[in-house]
């Protein structure tokens, strides 16, 4: 067989020093062949990996980013055609020129059709080679950079449902922006009810994956002995119960992404069956012998420290390193506190919407908080989060009966933490439980009132008589609900 060898002698003179470029795998069963593709991409500023067979390029092709890949049609382990099939189920945009000693016009058709780019016949003319290596390159390279450029704006100023202007939420979601086109695994870290799952939804959504499923797991409510035939699904007889083949959860992303809330619950046995997919991207359904492979992306999250739970011997070191490629910290909210008040809007929105309770002719929630009520919410310390932010929000908007929601519509611990509760008998005392926030509140109100009453509810004598200010003199008597009697003239 007649293929053209170069060497850098017969490339044009101003391809010699080109400037250095983007990666090309080649496939290819011949060394010779490998050799002087090698030096003709080389010599023109490409980085070249070389795989000698099917099976040895798709490992490559999996564990890298390539900008073009060169394949052989006929080769000893596998046939271009099956590779090339492969890839496709892998990667749809990759550029692919297929390369063939036996060329005619049925096979490049068929190769066309079957996702290649391009057909060229061996021997190859080098500077066609080139020409078309450089043009498709460009291209995708501009198609890539266009693409970014409107996910990155989009990104940036509309990730749907997370809400926030503090820095840390800034920077998370342009952290989310950077690594949401790549191929990584992810893992999000956050305590209970910061939003994990929305930050693993927000990448997926800005993906090339967005239009393929994303399959969540709470791997923390499924039983362990359920979970395997949940993720890699099970033929039919291979336990009791098993009474038809059913794919699993892994299976049922194939081309797009899979979620793992609270990974760090999962046994040890499946962290082993994990580590593989996560791996080779491959497993094996419960009952079979067979291999299945998926093109999925992983993002795990949990609130557990996995590194101290790697220490303690309870989860895979080797797992561990594979989730944690790329770390998102999402912060508490009490951290945060400054997303507050839009996070409050947003679920204002939200909650009147679905309750159909004061909305504005274009469908936005006319609600709000009273500033006691907002103070409270400002200065609690938030445990649960997002999530239980949000659900102090949905009540506000059941119980409220004007547009600006008050204090008693907030549930009982969060008045009791500000000393709010309402007292429960006829003489206004506080009850046996009290907590200190409410003996404070208590002080506070009675020692007001034995001061507007010596003053003849004159609240700006009252005020300095306090030694406070007029203004926060104000908020104290709204805030403890004291009622301002009319003024005695003395």
């Amino acid at each position: 067989m007649s293929t053209p060898l170069v060497s850098s002698q017969d490339l044009p003179a101003d391809r010699v020093s080109a400037p250095a470029k983007r990666r090309i795998l080649v496939i290819d069963d011949e060394v010779d062949i490998r050799e002087s593709l090698e030096l003709l991409m080389g010599g023109e500023g490409y980085q070249v990996d070389l795989a000698e067979s099917g099976t040895m390029g798709l490992q490559k092709f999996d564990a890298g980013t390539y900008d073009l890949v060169l394949l052989d049609l006929m080769m000893p382990d596998r046939s271009g055609m099956d590779v090339l099939a492969d890839i496709r189920q892998r990667d749809r945009d990759t550029p692919i020129f297929m390369m063939t000693a036996y060329g005619s016009v049925e096979v490049a058709v068929q190769a066309l059709k079957g996702g290649a780019n391009d057909y060229f016949p061996k021997p190859w003319d080098n500077e066609k080679l080139l020409i078309e290596v450089d043009r498709m390159i460009d291209k995708g390279r501009l198609e890539r950079e266009n693409t970014q450029l409107k996910r990155a704006l989009k990104q940036r100023y509309s990730f749907a449902n997370i809400v926030g202007k503090s820095k840390a939420i800034v920077k998370l979601l342009d952290d989310v922006a950077q690594v949401a086109p790549s191929r990584a695994t992810i893992l999000v870290t956050g305590e209970t009810g910061a939003g994990k799952e929305l930050i693993a939804k927000a990448i997926h959504a800005y993906s090339a994956r967005a239009d393929q499923p994303f399959v969540p797991v709470n791997s923390g409510s499924i039983p362990s002995e359920l979970l395997e035939s949940t993720l890699f699904g099970h033929v039919k007889g291979s336990f009791t119960g098993a009474l038809a083949n059913r794919k699993g959860l892994f299976e049922a992303a194939n081309r797009g992404t899979i979620f793992f809330d609270e990974i760090g619950t999962i046994s040890q046995d499946l962290q082993v069956k994990l580590l593989r997919v996560v791996q080779d991207r491959e497993f094996m359904a419960v009952g079979s012998t067979e291999s299945t492979h998926v093109d999925v992306r992983v993002i795990a999250a949990t609130h557990a420290d996995l590194r101290k739970l790697v220490e303690e011997g309870r989860f895979r070191e080797d797992l561990y390193y594979r989730l944690n490629v790329i770390n998102l910290h999402l912060p508490p909210l009490r951290d945060r506190k400054e997303d507050i008040p839009p996070l409050v809007s947003h679920f204002f929105n939200k909650y009147c919407r679905e309750n159909e309770k004061f909305l504005d002719a274009a469908g936005n929630s006319l609600l709000g908080f009273e500033p006691d009520a907002m103070h409270i919410l400002m200065e609690h310390n938030w445990p649960g989060n997002v999530r239980e932010l949000e659900n102090v929000v949905e009540r506000a908007v059941v119980l409220a009966t004007s547009t600006q929601a008050p204090a008693h519509v907030l549930p009982e611990y969060l008045q009791q933490t500000a000393g709010l509760r309402i007292r429960h008998d006829s003489t206004g005392e506080l009850p046996p439980d009290a907590s200190l926030f409410e003996m404070v509140a208590d002080f506070e109100r009675r020692r007001i009132l034995e001061t507007l009453e010596r003053t003849g509810y004159s609240q700006t004598d009252a005020a300095e008589a306090l030694h406070i200010p007029l203004s926060t003199l104000n908020q104290k008597i709204k805030r403890l609900s004291i009622e301002i009697k009319r003024r005695v003239p003395q």
